[in-house]
């Protein structure tokens, strides 16, 4: 079956659309692409993002979004008539405890491109007792079990996520969650320091640049969410615009600030690594944008210095397209009524169905 999977992540950077020919447990990227955000879209987004605001801004955003996917579908190479199935993340604008709310209606998307669509995978696992998240472990376990290393799968998005893989594990063995931010607090203040020229640090040079302040990220590793025991999951609430607004006003330099924001995302994994996961672990598989952040992998090796780094694209994946790969691959799980979250990460009763179907 061919399946496009569909990703659009807390760092609000576009959206991900890989394609995907899945026959049983075996699967092939048949190709990948990222459709940035119209400005205006963009802003749009970041203005309903953990924020009150109108119900009929929202609902407006759950309709035009679709519209934005069904392009990035149409423009990623494949014929439009060749897939057979979409899977849809949508658009995460709220991700709590008790509730969750992703955007971007999956009918909408199913007119616009006749094709089936899975997508809110999330809340089934919530009402399951689970967290929504992380999903992802499902595919990680596939691809990165071994029957002799232990290994941690991450990826750092918006957000920063882990997947711990035992050497021999079953499904039941598997950990996973949120360590904390990924490229979200660095991106924000990229923006800040280029006046929005720039959206990201781009090979983490402006991080490079700059000087780590340790007391600084002394105090913001004192958070409780650090110590507390997965599973868990982090968004926009805990470092959104509030918390960046914290950071200026300490009135340390932007590169200085975006140096040491490089530096906390690299810290919370190695705490998260160090305190949760249990097993010896030989490899961390990275993925998601802050592999090319060369400031953000240069301190992930200076903290994690017993762990050899690997990136998803030497075992084949592309690692850009992994989580749209993911929701592709979870979306197949769901048109064969299997479940498809692993409970042991998300900290659900049991495994379940995700997700809701539109014809």
């Amino acid at each position: 079956m061919r399946v496009a999977g569909i990703m659009s992540g807390t760092s609000l950077d576009g959206i991900d659309v890989a394609v995907v020919d899945i026959r049983g447990r075996q699967f092939r990227v048949v190709c990948f692409r990222t459709s940035p955000y119209p400005k205006e879209m963009r802003e749009d987004l970041m203005g309903v993002s953990n924020t009150e605001t109108h119900t009929a801004q929202i609902s407006r955003l759950n309709f035009e979004l679709p519209e934005l996917y069904a392009k990035a579908v149409k423009k990623c190479g494949v014929p439009l008539e060749s897939i057979q199935l979409i899977g849809c993340h949508g658009q995460t604008i709220f991700h709590g405890r008790n509730s969750t709310l992703q955007i971007g209606d999956g009918s909408v998307l199913a007119e616009l491109c006749g094709v089936p669509v899975v997508s809110d995978f999330r809340p089934r696992d919530m009402a399951a007792g689970g967290n929504g998240a992380p999903l992802v472990p499902f595919l990680d376990y596939r691809l990165y079990r071994h029957a002799k290393l232990g290994r941690v799968a991450l990826n750092i998005g918006g957000i920063a996520n882990i997947t711990a893989i035992p050497a021999g594990a079953g499904p039941e063995d598997v950990t996973a969650f949120d360590t904390g931010p990924g490229n979200m607090v660095v991106d924000q203040l990229v923006a800040i320091h280029t006046k929005g020229a720039q959206k990201f640090d781009r090979g983490g040079a402006i991080g490079a640049k700059g000087r780590l302040n340790e007391k600084l990220l002394d105090t913001m590793l004192r958070s409780p969410y650090y110590r507390k025991k997965p599973p868990k999951s982090a968004g926009r609430e805990q470092y959104g615009r509030e918390f960046v607004d914290e950071l200026v006003q300490t009135g340390l330099a932007l590169p200085d600030l975006i140096s040491t924001a490089t530096a906390f995302t690299a810290a919370t994994i190695e705490a998260g690594i160090r305190r949760f996961v249990k097993h010896p672990v030989a490899e961390l598989i990275v993925s998601g944008g802050g592999m090319h952040n060369r400031t953000m992998m240069d301190y992930l090796r200076r903290f994690l210095p017993d762990i050899q780094l690997r990136t998803s694209n030497e075992f084949g994946i592309d690692g850009d397209a992994k989580e749209a790969i993911a929701f592709a691959v979870l979306a197949y799980e769901t048109w064969n009524r299997r479940a498809s979250n692993v409970p042991s990460a998300t900290g659900a009763r049991r495994a379940v169905v995700l997700g809701k179907i539109s014809f």
